[in-house]
């Protein structure tokens, strides 16, 4: 079925967040077509009562004024230059990107500021625009974490739908990098009695370390309401025999407790140790020189940070992409 892309301006573009490593998130897509059965955006999606079943991902909303809106927020002099992650909660990089090229404005926007930015994307689409991840990177920390969880053809046809497979993403990894540009793997979600087995593992990070990885990080995957109901329903499909464990070390939780998550950690850091995975680039992007001070500041828009508001403007449009 193709998704139904809503073409909806939005009020604002940077997004504060809580309880995360990063303060900031830009998110130029909201809903994502990639439709993986783990996506924990499915349990917001069901907060904010829109489906978080198998509709999720049928519809997708396009800001499509989200570069104008940054630049002015940028621009803003109480705007610090913090840290802003690109994909929090939705890939940047799935099939609209070629149609709107809304995460490509976003790019050039911050670099332009010379603002920090960290991309997370399961989209090979992303080496389209190493030109203008390279500019950024050299005004400013520039990083990008490829999601792959898994290689096995079967753990990754079943829980990530609509993605592509993982060694194209692999291949972007290594055009990334030989451009200088720094990136890594993020091996999450981790599936409890799927993905987290030992050689499944090693055969993640050994194609990482093979494609010039930067980094590897891991985390195993959690199950909120709206997240948790799909999911289960697909594995009950798919690994029948694996249902009573979820429901056993999911009980009452949403997230595993320290006792299981970190033994996954122990290993991927092991293998990644076992493997020599580091920052290995041979092409080193040289920085340009800053620009002189602007004599005056030009008067902007009133823009003020905040959540995504794009279901309250009008003047929306719909298209189909197939």
């Amino acid at each position: 079925m193709a998704a139904v892309y809503r073409e909806e301006p939005c009020r604002s573009a940077l997004n504060r967040v809580s309880g995360m490593p990063f303060g900031w998130s830009l998110n130029p897509y909201m809903g994502c077509a990639h439709r993986c059965t783990f996506c924990y955006v499915r349990a917001f999606e069901r907060r904010a009562d829109r489906p978080s079943d198998d509709r999720y991902g049928r519809s997708i909303r396009d800001k499509v004024n989200i570069v104008d809106v940054l630049r002015r927020e940028l621009a803003r002099k109480r705007w610090a230059r913090e840290w802003v992650v690109i994909g929090a909660a939705t890939d940047p990089y799935q099939p609209a990107e070629g149609r709107y090229r809304l995460t490509r404005g976003c790019i050039e926007a911050l670099g332009a500021v010379r603002n920090p930015l960290s991309i997370i994307t399961r989209g090979p689409l992303i080496v389209r625009d190493v030109d203008v991840l390279s500019e950024a990177a050299r005004r400013a920390d520039v990083s990008v974490t490829f999601s792959i969880p898994t290689l096995d053809p079967a753990i990754w046809r079943s829980t990530e739908p609509a993605t592509a497979p993982p060694h194209q993403r692999l291949r972007a990894l290594r055009r990334l990098v030989d451009a200088g540009i720094s990136a890594g793997v993020g091996m999450a979600p981790i599936l409890p009695g799927l993905s987290d087995r030992p050689e499944l593992m090693a055969d993640v990070v050994h194609a990482a370390r093979d494609a010039g990885a930067t980094s590897i990080w891991t985390n195993v995957v959690n199950l909120r309401p709206g997240t948790r109901e799909h999911f289960l329903e697909q594995l009950a499909r798919d690994w029948p025999e694996l249902l009573p464990r979820y429901e056993r070390l999911y009980a009452g939780r949403a997230y595993l407790p320290n006792a299981e998550v970190e033994p996954i950690r122990r290993e991927v850091a092991e293998l990644r140790d076992r493997f020599g995975i580091g920052d290995r680039r041979q092409v080193r992007l040289l920085p340009l020189p800053e620009p002189p001070p602007a004599e005056e500041q030009l008067a902007l828009d009133a823009v003020g940070f905040g959540q995504d508001t794009a279901s309250s403007m009008p003047q929306a449009r719909e298209s189909r992409i197939a």
